[in-house]
C-alpha cells in the first residue's frame, strides 16, 4: 500500500505538490494545491486504476448530491485528512496533505470528485472518515 500514490491533478494543469526527499523508511511529504486552468474551470483526475471503476461502478452518481452538501462535506473531510496526515496516522495510505479553500467555488464537477476520492479510500483501504455520509461508507 506504500505505493499507492493519490495524485489529484487539474485535467490541463497539474496541481501545484511540494515536495522533499527523504530515505525509503520516511514519509514523503507533500501537498496538493489545485489551480484553475485557462477556461477557469476546475477539474480533478485521480491517478489510481481502481478509481474509475469506483466511479462508474460503486459511487452514487453525481446528481443524487447538490454543490453545497459535496462543499461541506469537503471542507470536514479534507481538515480530517490532513490531520490524519499531520499525525502520521495512515501513513500507508495517506502520503500527503490537501490545500482546499472552501470559499473558492470549484464547481459541482470538482467537488463531486474530491468527495469520491474520501469514499474511495474508505471503499478500498477500510479508512473511516467521520465526515462522510452514512450511505458513502462502506460497512466492514
Amino acid at each position: 500500500m506504500k505505493n499507492l500514490i493519490l495524485l489529484l491533478l487539474l485535467s490541463c494543469i497539474p496541481f501545484s505538490c511540494s515536495s522533499q526527499t527523504h530515505p525509503k523508511n520516511e514519509q514523503e511529504k507533500s501537498e496538493i494545491k489545485p489551480l484553475k486552468n485557462d477556461d477557469g474551470e476546475w477539474d480533478l483526475t485521480v491517478l489510481d486504476t481502481q478509481y474509475d471503476y469506483f466511479l462508474n461502478a460503486v459511487a452514487k452518481p453525481m446528481n443524487q448530491y447538490s454543490e453545497s452538501f459535496l462543499k461541506s462535506r469537503n471542507a470536514i473531510l479534507v481538515n480530517e485528512w490532513n490531520s490524519y496526515f499531520s499525525s502520521g496516522k495512515y501513513r500507508n495510505v495517506i502520503e500527503s496533505s490537501i490545500s482546499y479553500d472552501p470559499r473558492e467555488n470549484y464547481g459541482l464537477k470538482f467537488e463531486y470528485k474530491l468527495y469520491q476520492v474520501f469514499a474511495y479510500v474508505n471503499w478500498k483501504y477500510g479508512l473511516r472518515m467521520n465526515g462522510l455520509s452514512g450511505s458513502d461508507v462502506t460497512r466492514y
